[in-house]
């Protein structure tokens, strides 16, 4: 789990894409950054250290590397490949307006 790997196949190992060609495809767009540097190549080499910032769903993702891989395994390993960067309160993801389940019913019932 040392040295360099793609960077497609790292954001793919890591769960972070669901398919390596979506990682693929996010890189040649040009929405990958490593190191603040936008990338459009998924063949680059990343290494532990590296800090990237990438698009996954609706929030915008920065890690930092740890290690590499050996194979896309179950979530608990891939989380020990990499840190979480973002501050606490941005991952904690808020409920969407009307998803709490209470409702006001004020003036619908006598």
């Amino acid at each position: 789990m040392s040295g360099a790997q793609r960077l497609d196949k790292w954001l793919w190992q890591t769960r972070f894409y669901k398919t390596r060609g979506l990682a693929q495809r996010m890189c040649a767009a040009g929405k990958v950054r490593i190191n603040s540097q936008r990338v459009r190549k998924a063949h680059y080499a990343l290494k532990p250290g590296d800090i990237l910032t990438f698009p996954q769903g609706s929030r915008i993702r920065v890690v930092r590397i740890l290690a590499m891989p050996e194979r896309r395994g179950p979530a608990a390993e891939a989380r020990l490949c990499y840190k979480d960067l973002e501050p606490d309160e941005v991952t904690r993801e808020a409920p969407e307006r009307g998803d709490s389940g209470a409702r006001n019913n004020a003036g619908d019932t006598p």
